[in-house]
Parts: C-alpha cells; structure tokens; sequence
C-alpha cells in the first residue's frame, strides 16, 4: 500500500485500487502467499479516509461502508494465506483491513486499535465479528468501547497478533518476519493449505458437526491430487516431497 498524503487510508480510488488487485490474486494459480504490506514508513494503514467521508451524505456513506465491508470479506476469502505485516498504526478500517488477513505480524512499537467510538463511529468493515475471534468477546469489547490503541506486545499477549519483532532501523521488521513466515508456507502442498483454510473459515460459520462435515468434504477433494500421492511417495523414499499444487 502506497498512499503517502493521506497516510494509506481508504478513500474511493485506493478501495477500488484494491479490488482490483485482489481480483488479480484470486486467479492467479503461481501465487502461494499474501503479504499486505506499506511503503509509507511508519504506518500500515490509517483506516478510512475521514476527510472524503465528511464529504458524503448519510446514503453515500452507507454505501462506502459496505464497499469497505466487501472489501475485507474479499480479503478474507481470498484462497492462499494471507498475512498482514503491521509496521506502524493500523486503525480503525486499517486493523479492520489486518483482521481480514489469516495472519498478521507487528513492530513492537507498531499502534493498532479499532479506533471508531472516538470518532462517533463504530466498526463497520467487520472489525465487530472479527476481533472477537481473535481476543475474545470481553477482550473485544473492551478495545471497541474505548478506543484503546495497543502496541505491538500487547497485541501478542492478547492474540490480536502471531507474531511481534522489534522494529529495525529501516521500519520494516514486520515485513521481514512476515516474509519468513511466507517461506515456511512455501514448501507445503498448495491444495492441501487451501482446503485447509477454506475448512477452518467455514467451519468457524457453524456449530460443530456442521464443521466436521465441512472438514470431510475438503478432505475427500484432496483425496485424490497428486500432491497428496507425491507427500506419501516422499515419506515412504526417505526424501523431500515435491509438490506442483495438482
């Protein structure tokens, strides 16, 4: 993300700029990971653009707020892991944006919260359903209720974060331990990742047995590719599996 005037936050142009690339990755059968990262040292995203918003009318603002809603739900659904690499602030639609991410890596001395309440706001980019799936309902209230900004250790203790490093002298720690997280998802099979995450998020939709069953049927879809044959043929000749995602 690349919007140094206005701190990466989510105007009109930016979200549909998005979009577009989102729509890019979704079929592109080379990419394997996601990283979200910022050029704009200093910050990750600064949430929703509040000067273009004071501009709306109350119809219109509707209408964004879905677009941004839409906007992490592609995000979300997007097939490969993604993973957020949180640099600098991350708030409001900017943590909503992060949340949206499977994974999500912080500086130490990175700023995240969901922001709203202090603006006569609330979440509306998912940031209500999502943050309690990641710290707990009492956690996430807390934080949305009072605007709380919390660092990057702080988001470790609570879960809101996998990872924390401490930022580097060139502002971009996260990005580095974001990208070694990447490389360890690399050597996996493709099919069986993406089977992966599509049970864990769908099953998190439903109750239990719902999921199970959801998890049997990804299961049976890798049955029968040839990555999973290439992992047993590899285990059984002592050697690396070579996996090519079929």
């Amino acid at each position: 993300m690349n919007r140094p005037h206005a701190r990466n936050s989510l105007g009109k142009v930016f979200v549909n700029e998005l979009f577009s690339a989102l729509e890019q990755l979704r079929f592109d059968e080379k990419v394997r990971v996601v990283v979200f990262k910022s050029e704009v040292k200093g910050v990750f995203c600064a949430g929703a653009d509040l000067k273009e918003r004071a501009k709306m009318d109350d119809a219109e603002v509707g209408h964004f707020v879905k677009m941004l809603r839409n906007l992490m739900d592609e995000i979300a659904a997007l097939p490969v892991p993604t993973i957020a690499a949180i640099d600098g602030y991350a708030l409001g639609g900017g943590l909503e944006l992060a949340l949206a991410c499977d994974l999500r890596v912080a500086a130490s001395s990175a700023k995240m919260g969901l922001i709203e309440t202090t603006r006569g706001l609330l979440p509306g980019a998912g940031g209500t359903q999502r943050l309690p799936r990641c710290v707990g309902i009492g956690l996430a209230k807390e934080l949305i209720f009072t605007g709380r900004q919390v660092d990057g250790q702080e988001a470790a203790s609570m879960g809101l974060v996998n990872h924390t490093v401490p930022q580097n002298s060139e502002g971009d720690a996260a990005y580095r331990r974001a990208l070694t997280l990447a490389k360890e998802i690399l050597p996996q099979a493709p099919f069986a990742v993406k089977m992966g995450k599509l049970a864990i998020n769908r099953g998190m939709e439903v109750d239990i047995a719902s999921g199970m069953a959801i998890e049997g049927m990804c299961y049976a879809q890798n049955i029968p590719t040839r990555d999973r044959q290439e992992g047993m043929a590899a285990f059984r000749e002592k050697r690396p599996p070579q996996f090519i995602g079929k």
